[in-house]
């Protein structure tokens, strides 16, 4: 039985073998793509699409490489080179192929020389397109295309939220090259063959190191949050209220109640943190704490209830803020920042504000705004809804948090703000898509440097 089902096997297998070898070698293979529909069909299997009009600005190699690079870290990022001709007019062009590919991620298009890229709101923030789009799109790189793909795809994987589509074939790109057929049939195979193993153990290795930087980050933040819920526990035993005391009315005790709840919340948050991006989840509670006591303590005393404010900014421990003074950090420039009746006196009378200082790792202790990324998420919680970014331009932790960098390492929604619920990423989507939601670096920018066309790709979503 063995000896008879062995040939059949085999004969099949070499028809498969013989079938896909003249379909490769075919001349409609061959054959450029005609619109951004092509396009949009060969992104679904692959991360890169080069037309074979525009292979002059991408070998097969440098396609294959950055095609690696996408598929190791298991990201959803999308890159398309195209000729700039007819087949890919300027107007729109961004926003259709994200709506013929139907895939939520990051693309980037290469269109002769120009550049641009935009992105789902949950894979990628509106700041963090934009700061990485216009990194690319310098001197630099942006007259030599390898380089600059190469400089966008390094940073979009670190960013980008979600994981690769699965119906990524593993990369195909070398199939629209004259004459490579027959050995891109024999390349695939050994590469299936013997590369799938080094795939998988740097894949591996990348998760290992990046698990390591996150328990290293993790660890930096579990210290000053412990301080922060040190100092709120010791603020309650202070707080000279009791549930059954006289005057004490069922909205006070319920005050009374949700400090409690957040203190106990903000503990089992940063006990089950796994990682820096969890502990904004904590200082949160801490914040929310800090404000019921605040209500609580007008009530008691009969001042009028507080308005929800930010916490201090120089020190979220002092409590909600009661007013915006200018600040300016050194070597920036002023800013309007919320800052508690404390700190409020000292800036009036020249003095330096009470900073919130953490340890920067060489024995010294800074203010939180000049320390490193690590601290970025415990800021997030303290100042979100979009407040951060504008509190922190041009400082230290500022400009690390608008690097693409950062929200892989730290958690994207701390900065730049980006889509609430859930990050997503490789999730096919249709063509009916939330096109409002997706965009980038486009409005008054577009492809090429400083001008071009884009303006129209991407409403106001972004």
């Amino acid at each position: 039985m063995r000896k008879r089902l062995f040939p059949t096997l085999l004969a099949g297998l070499l028809l498969i073998i013989a079938a896909a070898a003249l379909a490769l070698t075919s001349p409609a293979s061959a054959a450029p793509a005609a619109t951004i529909t092509d396009a949009a069909q060969a992104l679904r299997e692959d991360p890169v699409y080069v037309d074979p009009a525009a292979r002059d600005q991408l070998s097969v190699a440098d396609e294959k490489a950055l095609e690696a690079t996408i598929q190791n870290a298991d990201k959803p990022v999308f890159v398309a080179v195209l000729p700039d001709t007819e087949a890919f007019p300027e107007e729109g062009l961004l926003r259709t192929l994200r709506n013929d590919t139907g895939i939520t991620g990051v693309y980037a298009i290469r269109l002769g020389d120009g550049f641009n890229a935009g992105a789902d709101p949950q894979v990628m923030p509106t700041r963090a397109v934009d700061n990485l789009t216009a990194s690319v799109k310098n001197p630099t790189t942006a007259t030599d295309a390898t380089a600059q793909l190469n400089a966008f795809v390094d940073r979009a994987v670190e960013q980008a939220r979600g994981t690769a589509p699965a119906s990524w074939s593993g990369g195909s790109g070398a199939s629209d090259e004259p004459g490579a057929p027959v050995s891109g049939l024999i390349t695939l195979g050994a590469l299936v063959a013997a590369g799938g193993a080094g795939a998988y153990a740097i894949s591996r290795r990348n998760k290992q190191r990046k698990a390591a930087e996150e328990r290293a980050a993790l660890d930096k933040l579990r210290v000053v949050v412990d301080e922060d819920i040190t100092a709120y526990g010791e603020k309650l035993e202070r707080l000279d209220f009791h549930p059954a005391e006289p005057g004490a009315d069922d909205t006070m005790r319920g005050d009374y109640e949700r400090a409690l709840d957040s203190y106990e919340s903000a503990k089992t948050k940063i006990e089950k943190a796994e990682h820096p991006s969890d502990v904004r989840g904590v200082t949160q509670s801490l914040e929310d704490g800090r404000y019921s006591l605040a209500v609580l303590e007008a009530r008691r005393t009969g001042a009028a209830i507080p308005a929800r404010r930010p916490p201090c900014f120089f020190d979220p421990r002092h409590g909600p803020s009661v007013t915006d003074v200018l600040w300016t950090p050194s070597g920036g420039a002023s800013r309007e920042v919320p800052v508690c009746g404390a700190d409020e006196l000292r800036l009036t009378r020249g003095e330096d504000p009470m900073s919130r200082t953490v340890d920067v790792g060489d024995g010294n202790r800074r203010p939180y705004w000049e320390a490193g990324p690590a601290y970025g998420p415990w800021a997030g919680g303290y100042f979100g809804g979009g407040l951060l970014p504008g509190l922190l331009v041009g400082t230290m932790l500022g400009s690390m948090l608008a690097t693409p960098a950062y929200a892989s390492e730290y958690g994207g929604g701390d900065f730049g703000g980006g889509a609430g619920g859930e990050w997503g990423g490789g999730d096919f989507s249709g063509s009916d898509f939330d096109s409002s939601g997706f965009g980038g670096f486009g409005d008054g920018g577009g492809f090429g440097d400083g001008g071009g066309f884009g303006g129209g790709d991407f409403g106001g979503g972004f």
